[in-house]
């Protein structure tokens, strides 16, 4: 028999093989939905992002630091979402940081992540008074938010319009009737009531496969422009009923989560001419993508199940995050300690210091891919502009460069509201002159 003591090292030695990946893997929860109605937005945008996790993996990783992950289906459904966070948050070291991609799981995980000190990303949803870092030290609603979305769509509608711009004119609301779809309605109320135009609000039931009734509304109301708020199913149900009761597609501008290949190649000759908000660009001729095409899908190693969806919007938005949450291990890595596994409070102070110039981006074979990114305490978005984009019938073609709202307008509200939250729950914002 052998001794005792030499037992106990073996013991010892093969623990520390078992608990070697946790420590040298950057662990990311991917919080997914890849069946049900919004699978086109769920499987395209997390393909995108494992997609770049695996290339840069197959590049050594970062600074030597190898990320690993796991996924969760929530069907886009906000309690499971909550329990699939519940159940990897711990895993594997502990997770670095969250992405829901749902704004109503993003709400369910609001106290949850400030709890357990996980940074949360809501790139482009969730609720956009979290831009305010002072009182949402946990969440980041990296690139833009609803609201400047919604700012930035009233602005493209009042360049349209000319001199004449929107006053006294009516602009219909068809939104997801969920927390997605009612985020945005108190900036458009607000800028409504500065510019002198009427919002008419027409909730669509989700999924939304069935539109008659709200589309006979727009057409009884005749509205000067229908501005689309919808997710899966209904943005070509959407497009095609519009159609049939004769509202021109070139006067509906949608949401850039109603801007996919996804939502018009269904709706056919009915989506041509129609216009969508956009925080990135689609495409494979960036060389990231390139990169990826050679790299993972010419060998069977990409993620996207249909390999012709390389380069769409949705498979390129989830490189995007992909790059940012890269960047952001990066970051901390070069204040905490380069080849180290970061923990969630270094990625999100990482986060928290994100500065991706036009000069970065390039370096990252991402030149166009979207816009520069700086945060800070105060600013967890980071950017706030939008560009938007028309199909063509074979192809979304670019109608303006990346442009805000204004922002002024919204920053104040987002202030207001952040204030009044932290009243709500009792938090004491941070000094932001004293973070570093």
């Amino acid at each position: 028999m052998r001794p005792i003591k030499t037992l106990l090292l073996c013991a010892a030695a093969v623990c520390a093989l078992q608990i070697a990946p946790a420590q040298s893997q950057q662990f990311i929860p991917i919080l997914s939905y890849r069946v049900g109605p919004y699978a086109a937005g769920g499987s395209g945008y997390f393909g995108g992002a494992i997609d770049y996790f695996n290339l840069v993996n197959l590049n050594g990783g970062i600074n030597g630091v190898k990320l690993t992950w796991e996924e969760c289906e929530t069907e886009y459904n906000a309690a499971r979402g909550v329990e699939c966070y519940e159940r990897l948050k711990d895993k594997n070291g502990g997770a670095s940081t969250i992405e829901p991609l749902s704004t109503g799981i993003a709400y369910g995980l609001l106290d949850r992540v400030a709890h357990d000190h996980i940074p949360m990303t809501t790139m482009g949803y969730g609720s956009a008074n979290s831009a305010n870092g002072s009182v949402f030290h946990w969440v980041f609603p990296l690139g833009t938010t609803y609201w400047d979305q919604m700012a930035a769509m009233i602005a493209y509608l009042e360049q349209k319009d000319g001199a004449a711009k929107l006053k006294g004119k009516k602009i219909a609301y068809l939104y997801h009737d969920s927390a997605y779809g009612k985020e945005a309605i108190p900036v458009l109320d607000a800028l409504a009531a500065r510019d002198g135009f009427e919002a008419l609000k027409i909730p669509i039931t989700p999924p939304g496969t069935t539109q008659e009734s709200q589309w006979l509304q727009v057409r009884q109301q005749k509205p000067d422009y229908v501005i689309l708020w919808g997710f899966g199913v209904m943005n070509p149900v959407a497009l095609k009923t519009a159609a049939k009761t004769g509202y021109p597609r070139n006067k509906i501008i949608g949401v850039w989560w109603a801007g996919s290949e996804e939502d018009v190649i269904p709706a056919g000759a009915a989506a041509k001419g129609y216009i969508s908000a956009a925080f990135s660009a689609p495409g494979t001729n960036f060389p990231v993508m390139q990169d990826i095409k050679n790299k993972l899908y010419a060998v069977g190693k990409g993620n996207l199940e249909d390999p012709s969806r390389q380069g769409s919007i949705y498979h390129t938005r989830g490189v995007t995050y992909g790059i940012l949450i890269v960047e952001a291990i990066r970051n901390a890595q070069a204040k905490f300690g380069k080849g180290k596994v970061m923990t969630p409070d270094q990625v999100r102070w990482g986060l928290e210091h994100l500065d991706l110039t036009e000069a970065r981006i390039k370096e990252l074979g991402a030149a166009g891919l979207f816009p520069p990114v700086k945060t800070s305490c105060l600013d967890h978005e980071g950017s706030g502009m939008v560009k938007f984009q028309e199909w063509d019938g074979t192809k979304f073609v670019p109608l303006t460069g990346y442009m805000a709202g204004d922002r002024a307008l919204v920053r104040k509200m987002v202030d207001e509201s952040a204030a009044k939250y932290a009243a709500q729950k009792k938090i004491t914002p941070i000094d932001c002159s004293k973070e570093q």
